[in-house]
């Protein structure tokens, strides 16, 4: 299958809503990262999606609306703190677990009675999936496993060949995948951290409950090792403890950093911002950047565990292989 890659237009949406009503995929831009479209609606559809990513079936789906009105048809009800989540952060990059409706296949939503959705920012997807006239399951645009992708090349290079067409709308905004919260527990539980923070869902709703990696996942980004690149990843937080740890590995290596002081270790030094909102932006093309290197492996300065820096360090912990003082 030969893949187009098309600028985002009024002409290329409409031949994507088009793709999409006909049971294909078709990748698109988010504010977060491109996502692999399919209609949520439709079984086959999704089916492809699994396949095309080689995802595993137990990992549910989010399902993308273009408009609030969409929402009832798609969950049993709106719980009031999801009422308050919904005032506060759509569209934006903030998903929600409901109780799921009959009309959302159990192929979407991996068997689970809950289903997960977000109203995007991004005016080209809301676009797209009101020309599609559908709400649109969207993971992102990548192998199963992979750094998610935020251009459009990104997306060719996972999926090139494999999906007929690409809508490129250029560079996101925000760089990591929605925060994911669940609103059908008694107290809400935030599943994955992202650009929507802790602090700011809590400043809404009030305390919420951390999930636990052991548990069942009822959104993406729960169980699975996600966000790495093919080179090993190791992670360090003092800038004292890194010249001994690239001493002990003679081989070629790459050093991802925010601290100044760390410019000139390692055989190749790629600095990230040191604002965490910003460096969110950076990471996964920064990731994938220093895997064509040619590496042994890639160390990466962590962030503290706060605001956006709690979703930075939740990326970088599952891709990790190690990590050093």
């Amino acid at each position: 299958m030969k893949t187009a890659v098309i600028n985002v237009s009024t002409e290329s949406i409409a031949q994507a809503a088009a793709l999409i009503r006909a049971g294909q995929l078709v990748a698109f831009p988010t504010e977060t990262v491109y996502g692999l479209g399919a209609d949520a609606l439709n079984p086959a559809a999704v089916l492809k999606t699994f396949a095309a990513k080689n995802r595993p079936a137990d990992n549910p789906l989010i399902v993308h609306i273009a408009d609030l009105s969409a929402l009832p048809q798609l969950v049993e009800s709106i719980p009031p703190q999801a009422q308050k989540l919904i005032d506060a952060f759509w569209p934006g990059p903030l998903s929600i677990v409901f109780k799921k409706s009959t009309l959302v296949p159990a192929e979407t939503t991996a068997g689970l009675d809950t289903v997960v959705i977000r109203f995007p920012s991004h005016l080209g997807a809301r676009q797209l999936i009101t020309a599609a006239g559908t709400p649109i399951a969207a993971p992102s645009a990548n192998r199963s496993g992979n750094v998610s992708p935020t251009t459009a090349q990104h997306v060719q290079e996972e999926l090139g060949g494999v999906i007929p067409l690409i809508l490129d709308g250029g560079a996101i905004e925000f760089g990591l995948e929605s925060t994911v919260i669940d609103c059908t527990t008694s107290v809400p539980t935030m599943l994955r951290p992202g650009s929507v923070t802790q602090e700011q869902i809590e400043e809404a709703i009030g305390p919420v409950r951390v999930a636990d990696e052991a548990e069942k996942p009822a959104s993406p980004g729960m169980k699975y090792k996600h966000y790495s690149p093919q080179t090993p990843v190791i992670l360090f937080t003092t800038p004292e403890a890194l010249p001994a740890a690239l001493l002990a590995r003679p081989h070629k290596s790459c050093v991802i950093y925010h601290t100044e002081a760390l410019t000139e270790l390692g055989d190749a030094s790629i600095p990230i911002s040191h604002n965490p909102t910003d460096a969110a932006a950076e990471l996964y093309s920064v990731l994938r950047q220093a895997d064509t290197l040619g590496c042994d492996a890639i160390y990466i300065e962590t962030f503290k565990k706060t605001g956006v820096g709690a979703a930075i360090m939740n990326r970088l912990e599952k891709a990790a292989s190690d990590f050093i003082g």
